[in-house]
């Protein structure tokens, strides 16, 4: 692996499928689902392969590939792999996958709707390797804009209004990352927009810090779902097609998060110190928040829409708490979260198909009807409550000791409102999975075993995970330690 590309070969494989669907007569409708089912596999395998392949006795950038683009403006097409992104680039690819097959049944505009899926894919992965602030920006802008047709054309439940919205507010925090890009690219005055080159050089003075990482942390968090800049979020989720909705909240969230850790805290480590106690108050508050709005609501994704603000708020605590072990967490919970949400929205977009419902005041007793669709959804909202032996059991209980230690109040509020949280959620299952039987929807099919192929494989994953998490903290942490080694003096 020391030579092959396959960092990029990761990408083309994206960039391959996209052509094929392109080529591919819009009425070969099986020919397309096949296409980008096979590719979507090829990509998982692809970017497991870093994740196993990984020297974690060296630790620090690794499967590196750089080549000069424009000298004179010092770009470079550069990607690497360390401890911080390859667990978001696996999980890129498991949401790709189960996402794409998740969308086996659809039927209107095929062509389309997987070539703006296999687009959104591509600059999510591009954006997570890409170590170059140039590219990792327009990546960041691929990423983003497909979720407007996405939603617009083939949502429901106000999609319109969702796709707008949610456009704009991704539009408006990437206004405000592009001039702090720009600005700690020419203050450095090495005319680079390579991100490891710019935080060795130490260029930047506490104050410059400062008033940079606020742009970034502001300008990446909308898109991170920071309370209160997180509204365009779950009516975003809600309105987007079931594997839509996977990708939004089981990846796309996460690029935000990412984004305040690989260049706020990588380029500014002082602005990070010095607003990392209002980073810890507006997390606890979107996990209260979230909690308590999800309380209220009757609609299955608005539940787990509120539930995905509230987990995020889990990772921005523990970017906050300036420790090796809160970055591990903050990591981990990226990717737990990622899996979870996806298992919730595909078990309620199987049911909505179905029902043509996701009120949960309209539905019940549904695992007497399907037994196994409902079992899919009660795991997801299990692994959400922090079950020990799943994978999220370990994310929130790394953030929450060193959340303890460095912020107690805000740490026993916080994990306050996750037990209630917990108390709702077994509620919800209740409700919609037990008591009276609604006749409605007495003669509908189960989830077939072919249907059932991506929820099987986002619940072995949560298991794998959560029984050996060691697989993720070991690669985590060395990359949290060589940053925080780095921003001693």
């Amino acid at each position: 692996m020391t030579h092959f590309p396959i960092l990029s070969a990761i990408l083309m494989s994206c960039v391959a499928a996209l052509l094929l669907v392109l080529f591919i007569p819009s009425d070969r409708k099986g020919l397309i689902r096949w296409v980008s089912a096979v590719s979507s596999g090829a990509t998982l395998v692809l970017s497991s392969i870093p994740f196993i392949a990984y020297d974690k006795t060296i630790g620090g950038l690794q499967f590196v590939e750089k080549v000069t683009w424009i000298p004179s403006l010092g770009i470079h097409y550069f990607n690497g792999a360390d401890g911080f992104n390859l667990p978001l680039i696996l999980l890129t690819g498991i949401v790709y996958f189960t996402g794409v097959l998740t969308a086996w049944e659809m039927e209107h505009r095929v062509k389309e709707f997987f070539a703006f899926f296999i687009l959104l894919v591509t600059g999510v992965f591009g954006f997570f390797m890409s170590m170059d602030l140039f590219f990792l920006f327009v990546w960041y802008d691929v990423s983003l804009f497909p979720m407007y047709p996405l939603i617009a054309i083939w949502g429901h439940t106000r999609k319109e209004y969702g796709a707008m919205k949610l456009f704009l507010y991704l539009l408006a925090g990437s206004a405000l990352v592009l001039p702090a890009i720009i600005y700690l690219s020419v203050l450095s005055g090495l005319n680079t927009f390579d991100l490891f080159a710019l935080a060795e050089a130490k260029a930047f003075t506490p104050f410059q810090q400062k008033f940079a990482f606020l742009f970034l942390y502001l300008g990446f968090g909308i898109l991170a779902g920071v309370w209160p800049l997180h509204t365009w979020s779950p009516v975003g989720h809600v309105a987007a097609p079931t594997s839509v909705s996977m990708l939004h909240a089981g990846v796309l969230m996460k690029l935000g998060a990412y984004g305040i850790l690989r260049v706020g805290l990588f380029l500014c480590p002082e602005g990070w110190q010095y607003w990392s106690q209002v980073m810890a108050v507006l997390a606890a508050i979107g996990i209260v928040y979230g909690v308590f709005v999800g309380l209220t609501q009757t609609d299955l994704k608005y539940v787990v829409a509120y539930s995905s603000v509230s987990h995020m708020g889990i990772v921005g605590l523990g970017l906050s708490t300036l420790t090796i072990d809160g970055l591990n967490g903050a990591v981990f919970q990226m990717f737990a979260h990622g899996i979870m949400t996806a298992l919730l929205f595909s078990s309620v977009g199987y049911i909505y198909d179905r029902t043509d419902t996701k009120m949960i005041p309209e539905l019940g007793g549904l695992s007497k009807v399907m037994p196994v669709a409902s079992g899919y959804f009660i795991f997801g909202a299990l692994a959400g409550m922090g079950v020990p032996g799943l994978a999220n059991f370990w994310a929130e209980l790394v953030v929450f000791i060193s959340c303890l230690k460095v912020y107690p109040i805000l740490g026993v509020l916080s994990i306050s409102a996750l037990v209630v949280s917990a108390l709702f959620m077994l509620r919800v299952v209740q409700k919609t999975f037990y008591g009276a039987k609604n006749e409605r929807f007495a003669h509908i099919p189960d989830v077939s075993l072919p249907l059932g192929i991506p929820r099987m494989f986002l619940v072995a994953v949560i298991l794998l995970f959560g029984l050996f998490p060691s697989l993720i903290l070991d690669i985590v942490q060395t990359a949290a330690q060589g940053l925080l080694r780095g921003m001693m003096p």
